[in-house]
């Protein structure tokens, strides 16, 4: 398929001409989750005459789902309450909820108002699931299996309910008791290449990996990239089934997720999107700018401490950039590594302290590194070996102590309940700077008599 904008000129040409038979050839070669660059470079009549073709050619619901948020938004403005209510009733439960809570508050009502009761009450049910859930993110159309069924009589019954049954629901087959209990799972590779007389109770795997509806999706996440599964069951308090989360709405609670930490890491709101209003995108970003312009005036602070020892030796206002610049990166650095380490489960507090001390060696090995290139380079600049010496200490303290905040915020941060990566970055920044700034004047200072 030609770039997005290549095939948002052509379709812009066809609809112009008139041409609707081609613009429809056109828009059945494109995939679903192509249609987001594509609709972003039309104008909104011409993302309404898509739509329309679309939804004469059934496709409308599978691009929704594959929108972007803000894409989203704007594309279903064109499309009236009753319309959309039928278009997202064809959605699995799982998809037609997050679709749902993305619609604005004012709208929301009103086209649920039109979605079949069936759908209302899948709605409701996953309604029920604390938000950022396995019950939120689960698809509730699974193949449950009665023990005593043999391998033949399993795959007519699959065969039988192939028509209705999504194919990602059937990576995995549910063996459940009578009461509808987990037992076991049985993968559709064992049951095809299995003697047809044996029975789902020989060939299930007991004691199957499963989370509760409560558990958090990114938890649910982490388990079935643990694993290597293809789909989790999700069952309540009592091991009933409910549900399953398929590989797909996996990648999908990764991305959300890995979009949230990496904002907060940069003091934005996920909210916020590449196509986002302006005003919008003002309004999230504004209080951090706004707190982030006090922690500069707090660096500055500590800057004015040594105001008369920058007036003697001016050169030190040539270095200070370097020392902080190299402190903020190895804080960064450090803030990253930890930061991820605590999402995938393999920072825990226990282990908080190994680490920190592992993340401050790093950056004491790091300055002196590069702290020693650096004091060649001031030395030969300012013709003293004493403004080397002083570079050098300052760029090892500096980084190693950014290093230890690095690691060492976010785990404070895990250790109160909070989001490692809320104000993580903008706590290690303020940090970084301060210290920088501090040590290199602060040694510049002790070493005054040598630089005059």
């Amino acid at each position: 398929m030609a770039a997005p904008e290549l095939t948002a000129r052509i379709l812009r040409r066809l609809l112009a001409s008139g041409l609707r038979r081609r613009a429809e050839r056109l828009l059945a070669r494109i995939h679903a989750a192509d249609f987001g660059p594509l609709l972003s470079d039309l104008e909104p009549d011409e993302i309404e005459t898509v739509l329309e073709i679309l939804f004469a050619h059934q496709r409308a619901a599978e691009m929704l789902s594959e929108l972007p948020p803000d894409l989203f938004r704007r594309v279903v403005d064109a499309v009236g309450d009753e319309r959309l209510g039928t278009v997202l009733a064809q959605l699995p439960a799982d998809d037609l909820a997050h679709l749902v809570t993305e619609l604005p508050g004012e709208r929301r009502e009103a086209v649920i108002a039109h979605l079949p009761e069936e759908s209302k009450a899948h709605l409701r049910q996953i309604e029920l699931y604390p938000e950022r859930s396995a019950g939120r993110v689960m698809t509730t159309d699974f193949v449950a299996l009665d023990a005593k069924m043999t391998a033949q009589e399993a795959i007519d019954f699959v065969r039988a309910r192939g028509a209705d049954q999504d194919a990602e629901s059937v990576l995995y087959l549910y063996v459940v008791d009578d009461e509808g209990r987990l037992r076991g799972v049985v993968p559709i590779r064992r049951l095809v290449t299995s003697a047809p007389e044996r029975r789902c109770g020989e060939l299930m795997i007991p004691d199957a990996i499963r989370v509760r509806a409560d558990t958090d999706q990114e938890q649910a996440a982490a388990i079935v990239a643990r694993y290597n599964l293809l789909a989790l069951p999700v069952t309540d308090e009592d091991d009933h089934m409910l549900g399953v989360i398929t590989v797909d709405d996996v990648i999908d609670v990764i991305r959300e997720e890995a979009t949230e930490d990496i904002y907060r890491l940069a003091g934005l709101h996920e909210e916020e999107h590449i196509y986002s209003p302006v005003l919008l995108s003002v309004r999230k970003r504004l209080p951090w700018m706004v707190i982030n312009l006090a922690t500069c005036f707090l660096a500055a602070g500590v800057v004015g401490l040594f105001e008369r020892a920058i007036e003697q030796v001016v050169l030190l206002a040539v270095f200070m950039p370097v020392v902080a610049g190299m402190a903020g990166n190895a804080g960064i650095q450090a803030l990253t590594v930890v930061a991820r380490g605590i999402a995938l489960g393999e920072a825990e507090l226990s282990s908080a302290g190994r680490a920190v001390v592992n993340q401050s060696l790093v950056g004491l090995l790091v300055g002196a590194a590069t702290g020693g290139a650096a004091a060649l380079i001031a030395s030969w600049w300012g013709t003293s070996p004493v403004m080397g010496a002083v570079v050098f200490a300052a760029i090892v303290v500096s980084m190693t102590v950014a290093s230890l905040s690095g690691a060492g915020v976010p785990l404070v941060l895990k250790a109160l309940g909070q989001d490692p990566a809320l104000g993580s970055g903008v706590i290690v920044t303020t940090f970084t700077d301060a210290v920088g700034f501090l040590s290199f004047l602060g040694i510049a200072t002790l070493a005054l008599d040598h630089l005059l």
